[in-house]
């Protein structure tokens, strides 16, 4: 199993960006997706997750604010983020939703929020 992230940068608070995942190794597209962010100092917190039929379920704290969908087609999943928070700041990786723990996770993309 290979997931590797991109996309991860510095950006103001409000503005945008999407994060990809691509992943090989496995059978993507029957494998339900998710999101997934740890930000220093704290656990790692489920954002969002997608199915292999598209259905998708998005936590609480960024409903409305992030979109995920999947290229299976690429063996991609991509997260999009709007309104970025200085609350947002975090090691952001892709995970098979399956995996105990999301332990089957990449090592991430560093997002950082400051003006």
């Amino acid at each position: 199993v290979q997931l590797v992230e991109s996309g991860g940068g510095l950006v103001q608070p409000g503005e945008s960006l999407r994060l990809s995942c691509a992943a090989s190794g496995f059978s993507f597209s029957r494998s339900p997706m998710s999101w997934a962010r740890q930000a220093p100092g704290k656990g790692l917190e489920w954002l969002s997750t997608i199915y292999s039929g598209g259905t998708t379920n998005t936590a609480d704290s960024v409903r409305g604010r992030f979109t995920i969908s999947r290229d299976n087609a690429k063996n991609t999943v991509s997260l999009q983020m709007h309104n970025l928070k200085r609350e947002d700041p975090a090691i952001y990786s892709c995970a098979i939703a399956n995996s105990p723990n999301l332990n089957s996770r990449g090592q991430g993309t560093q997002v950082t929020v400051s003006s």
